[in-house]
């Protein structure tokens, strides 16, 4: 029943580099891609929908600083959060990345613990339920680390896609998801499977928290897709 690991957008253009971080980032479970280029790293964020980006500051062509820029500067993206790496140690260069909009700063050579704990600190504040975290919505608490739903002083029984389905409405309350946000977010990608099926499980998943009673607490937006609240 485990949540959809978060996905880490690596963006390096030194292959050992890269491999490193890949490396370290999937033995902590988390899914991963990577890009060589500012370029490939904007595609790739429009593609894949990365939970977090692990950006260098010295890139070919384009640079790390004119690439978050450009993450932070546009509606979609401004809430994705970015780790700048740079080689850079300097005040003044911690500064302008923070400026940009980078969410945190790790100077190279860095502590592969200490940077694996800034990704799990980022991941916390965009994607709770990941990290084990203890969401709650008005009488809803969802417990990721115990895999266990309450509603008021009732279980809620779920199934593995009906929680993680309710994970993912209740990391981000009010905010309506399509069908396809849902299937890449519940099965992902790699995964073939018809929109339909998001409403047959977003049914068992109303069904299921008004077991007890109470009123539904998810909401259909025609046309558009389902929110919590």
């Amino acid at each position: 029943m485990s949540q959809l690991q978060p996905l880490v957008l690596v963006v390096e253009d030194e292959p050992s580099q890269r491999e490193i971080l890949l490396y370290n980032l999937e033995s902590e479970g988390y899914r991963t891609c990577a890009a060589e280029t500012g370029d490939e790293a904007l595609m790739l964020i429009e593609e894949e929908q990365p939970d977090l980006i692990v950006l260098d500051w010295m890139l070919p062509n384009v640079s790390g600083i004119e690439i978050c820029r450009q993450i932070k500067t546009r509606a979609e993206t401004r809430n994705l959060p970015v780790i700048m790496l740079s080689a850079r140690a300097e005040e003044v260069d911690r500064v302008r990345g923070l400026e940009v909009g980078a969410d945190d700063y790790v100077v190279k050579p860095y502590s592969v613990s200490e940077f694996l704990a800034r990704v799990k600190g980022q991941l916390r504040r965009t994607r709770p339920a990941s990290v084990g975290q203890v969401l709650t919505y008005e009488d809803i608490t969802l417990n990721a680390e115990t895999y266990r739903v309450m509603r008021g002083a009732e279980t809620v029984k779920l199934g593995p896609t009906e929680f993680r389905l309710l994970s993912t409405f209740m990391e981000k309350p009010g905010r309506v998801w399509s069908r396809e946000q849902l299937l890449d977010r519940v099965w992902g990608r790699d995964i073939y499977v018809d929109t339909r099926t998001v409403d047959v499980h977003v049914g068992r998943l109303r069904k299921a928290l008004k077991a007890h009673g109470g009123s539904d607490p998810l909401r259909t937006v025609r046309g558009a897709g389902y929110s919590l609240g």
